[in-house]
């Protein structure tokens, strides 16, 4: 626990925004919340949960006899791949290199490394009822990481030439109001016709996995990052079909069959226990 928090202590070379005022025990996610604008308690939360993660890591993969106060690059790298799995997965299924950029200076890699961790669980925790679409939220990721490795490569906005800044950051609470509010405004509508608030059929609705298949098609990437308020994703629409636009079929075709094979499924197995005379105690044995 010492190696993992001492290890987050380290905020060395990180760029701070000018406005934000450093408390003298700041460690990395402070600045990812500085950066991002994430909420205060989650940042207490997450920083509490990478530590015990690490440090049961650690523990598991290191004998009593060895430990030492220092962060062992072995322990960090298993905990990457095992938080990152899914994320990876993710990205080759899209054919997608992943954001996970690493420096060349070593001395900045272990850093660099718990700064990804740190995002992504603060991502996770402040997601709330989108973890039920993880595909989403590695989406959110890719892109935020991808800022986290321009703001910490000096990189410089082509257009007003000053150095790149992750675009929901600079005030408090920004990732809540700006990125998790206006999708989760989505499947709050489609929660409202599910349980009759809204009146519409049962397959003109959308649940997690149907908003969720769209994450899993090459074609949310025209979401944009920023994220277009214009875009096909976010308006409400109680059609499923018209999730997609015109451009996109795959998406479209994907999340009707889907629904479409459920429902099937569900009715013939009816029909066959029936047909043949079944009940429960034929289910049952008794």
């Amino acid at each position: 626990i010492h190696a993992a928090y001492h290890a987050l202590r380290d905020t060395k070379g990180l760029p701070w925004p000018k406005d934000h005022e450093k408390n003298a025990d700041a460690d990395l996610l402070e600045w990812l919340q500085a950066m991002f604008g994430f909420q205060k308690d989650n940042v207490s939360n997450q920083r509490e949960h990478l530590i015990l993660l690490i440090a049961s890591m650690h523990i598991r993969q290191i004998s009593k006899h060895e430990q030492h106060p220092k962060l062992d690059d072995h322990v960090l790298d298993t905990t990457m791949k095992k938080l990152f799995k899914n994320y990876k997965r993710w990205c080759k299924h899209l054919g997608r290199k992943t954001s996970l950029w690493l420096p060349t200076i070593q001395q900045e890699v272990q850093q660099r490394k718990l700064l990804y961790m740190g995002l992504y669980l603060l991502i996770w925790g402040e997601a709330a009822n989108l973890r039920f679409m993880p595909e989403c939220l590695c989406y959110l990721f890719h892109h935020m990481a991808f800022e986290l490795y321009g703001v910490l490569a000096g990189n410089v906005n082509p257009v007003t030439g000053e150095y790149v800044r992750p675009f929901y950051g600079g005030e408090e609470e920004a990732f809540l109001k700006k990125v998790v509010t206006p999708i989760s405004r989505i499947v709050e509508t489609d929660k409202a016709e599910r349980s009759g608030t809204i009146k519409s059929k049962h397959s003109h609705r959308r649940n997690y996995d149907d908003l969720n298949a769209f994450f899993w098609s090459r074609d949310c990437f025209q979401l944009g990052w920023p994220m277009r308020a214009d875009a096909e994703f976010f308006k409400k629409k109680s059609d499923l079909c018209e999730l997609c636009s015109s451009s996109t079929p795959q998406v479209c075709v994907r999340v009707c069959f889907i629904l479409a094979t459920v429902r099937s499924w569900v009715q013939r197995s009816r029909r066959r226990w029936w047909w043949s005379g079944g009940g429960l105690p034929e289910l049952t044995g008794h």
